[in-house]
């Protein structure tokens, strides 16, 4: 039996998806009504991190566990993990991010995701841990200026990142909890390239068969948009992760997608043409 956790989110989603159709699977979510694209064999159950027992009797019976959580400085993982431990679960896949390899990266988020990363590893479980650069599916909070406006806002748009294809990572996370040979490893996941916003725009532009433009913010007013939908500490973090994007820190691709799922890493003009419909003008 597999747990999956972050059901209604952007990779949880995708796991649901990929699983064999033959795989007992159990999907922890705090509103079952919202969970989509589970197998119909899937048991979905009621559950949340503040609520140790429905932790518990989420995961007996469970062998393995993919591990999302997105509450920036809480203790979900803590909680997952000793609940994990306590019936029996054998093997953890924890969604991280690859900004906890850099040295230089020492934000909020990232020693958060550092600090999770060192409660699975001293667990006495077996662990897998994912560590993808940031989601192409990202630019999906362009789409609605890019439908009404034709028009991408972003902080630095001329900065590289070798974003990866969530399909991609939803794959390996699959691979990791169906497989053998995955405990402690640590699976760094990008895209084939590191890509700019400026040439995501060019690409965006060119399938929708129209001009789109990029306009620049200034550190100034990326930081007022983000306040709109991010704690201070979170906002702070974000444009520190940024500032680190204009130095270069993310533009180094690996070969892992290629090297576990023996396809290229998917592009991002395949994720945007795959995804064109939340871009196009109404």
């Amino acid at each position: 039996m597999i747990l999956v956790t972050g059901s209604t989110g952007t990779i949880g989603r995708e796991v649901l998806r990929k699983l064999p159709a033959d795989q007992a699977v159990r999907v922890l979510a705090r509103d079952p009504a919202r969970v989509t694209g589970a197998p119909g064999t899937a048991e979905i159950v009621q559950g949340d991190y503040d609520d140790p027992r429905s932790l518990e009797c989420a995961m007996r019976g469970v062998r393995s566990v993919l591990l999302v959580t997105n509450r920036v400085g809480q203790d979900d993982d803590r909680r997952l993990i000793e609940t994990a431990r306590s019936v029996g679960v054998r093997h953890v896949v924890k969604l991280s991010a690859a900004a906890v390899e850099d040295p230089g990266a020492d934000d909020l988020i990232t020693r958060w995701q550092r600090d999770n990363e060192e409660l699975l590893r001293a667990s006495g479980l077996e662990w897998t841990l994912l560590r993808p650069r940031s989601f192409m599916s990202n630019a999906l909070s362009w789409a609605a200026s890019v439908r009404t406006e034709s028009v991408v806002r972003v902080l630095y748009g001329q900065s590289a990142n070798a974003c990866v294809d969530p399909r991609d990572i939803a794959e390996v996370a699959v691979r990791a909890l169906t497989e053998e040979g995955h405990a402690g490893r640590v699976h760094t996941l990008t895209g084939p390239q590191a890509i700019t916003a400026a040439q995501q725009t060019a690409q965006l532009s060119q399938l929708l068969g129209r001009p789109l433009r990029v306009e620049e913010l200034t550190p100034g007013q990326a930081r007022v948009l983000l306040r709109g939908r991010h704690p201070e500490a979170v906002v702070e973090a974000l444009l520190s992760s940024a500032e680190r994007q204009r130095e270069g820190a993310k533009a180094k691709v690996e070969g892992t997608v290629a090297d576990l799922l023996g396809r290229p890493a998917g592009s991002f003009r395949a994720w945007a043409a795959a995804h064109l419909g939340a871009f196009a003008a109404a």
